[in-house]
């Protein structure tokens, strides 16, 4: 996790921008189908406590429920991918190229390899998952 408190990021456009307040947790990169068709390469993402997060420009930001598990969130006007919500938990994913610099932000592994894009490999040394891993 990062020591800085605080963390801000935008859309492209401006129109949603954020806070969050408190440590922001390991980068995991989410190679499934959905994530790489919504951002057109693979999801890098951080969780943040749902409590962590403050939106301006909240009502520029489209929902779209992408499975009975989760939706995502992303500016109306511009279209920038956002975040990524799982219903009924206590935290939301957001992108990590949606943060502003510097996030000090460390990557911690890679999920859905096995969907995976096959004109790019993987090879950081970070442990890969085939799927998304069991706690």
């Amino acid at each position: 996790m990062t020591t800085q408190e605080t963390h801000s990021g935008s859309c492209l456009c401006g129109g949603v921008r954020f806070t969050v307040t408190g440590p922001l947790g390991k980068v995991i990169y989410c190679h499934c189908s959905q994530c790489r068709k919504q951002t057109g390469h693979f999801y890098a993402g951080t969780n943040v406590p749902d409590a962590a997060l403050l939106l301006e420009g909240g009502g520029n930001v489209a929902w779209y429920a992408s499975s009975e598990a989760a939706k995502r969130g992303f500016c109306r006007i511009c279209g920038s991918t956002l975040f990524w919500k799982a219903h009924d938990v206590g935290y939301i994913s957001v992108l990590a190229g949606s943060l502003d610099l510097p996030t000090g932000l460390q990557a911690a592994r890679h999920d859905f390899v096995a969907d995976k894009g096959d004109y790019y490999s993987i090879d950081d040394g970070l442990p890969q998952n085939d799927t998304f891993p069991q706690r």
